[in-house]
């Protein structure tokens, strides 16, 4: 697991936790390490999650799917980033690459532990602010798929993409079918 301290360290939810911290944290929230394939299927609806889960090397996305197989991309979480965490239940989480996956005790991160330690308090101080974050980007999503047309949609999101990234030029992080599952438009429109 300490391999991978840099990069739990540096992901938003343990901002600002040392070292030792982080190790006396991680055995405090029941932490366990899973790994998948590529096009695994991390939670599905229905699932009964018990843990948020950190992405420690690949990514995925969190998608939702209707009975008739229509696929909606909610986002997308790499490195560093959390899912599941709104309501320790994604609506269903599907591995985009092959993927390494930190997963916290729900119940753990926000009781307090018998030690009353202070990590607690960080760590759903920053979970908090995550989910706020999270929040606001949904809020973004719903203003791109209320436009009118496949081009207000798209040039809503690129608009968006060059405002929060501070430049013009970016990579898009979807791919064709990708883009037009989270704006919620044809693939042919693209």
């Amino acid at each position: 697991m300490k391999e991978f301290f840099p990069i739990i360290r540096s992901s938003q939810l343990f901002s600002g936790v040392s070292e030792e911290e982080l190790t006396a944290m991680l055995s405090c929230l029941e932490t366990r390490k899973e790994s998948f394939p590529k096009d695994a299927l991390l939670l599905r609806i229905g699932d009964t999650a018990d843990a948020i889960g950190l992405v420690l090397s690949g990514s995925i996305l969190i998608i939702q799917e209707d009975i008739w197989g229509n696929r909606n991309i909610i986002s997308k979480a790499g490195v560093g980033q959390t899912f599941a965490a709104a309501y320790a239940c994604a609506p269903g989480s599907v591995a985009e690459t092959a993927v390494t996956v930190l997963y916290l005790n729900i119940k753990r991160v926000l009781h307090v532990c018998s030690s009353a330690c202070a990590h607690h308090s960080h760590i759903i101080r920053n979970l908090l602010g995550e989910l706020a974050e999270k929040n606001l980007r949904f809020s973004e999503k719903l203003t791109h798929m209320g436009q009118r047309t496949t081009r207000a949609k798209l040039m809503s999101y690129f608009s968006a993409e060059a405002q929060r990234l501070g430049k013009y030029e970016f990579d898009i992080p979807f791919s064709r079918q990708q883009l037009a599952d989270y704006l919620a438009v044809e693939r042919s429109g693209l």
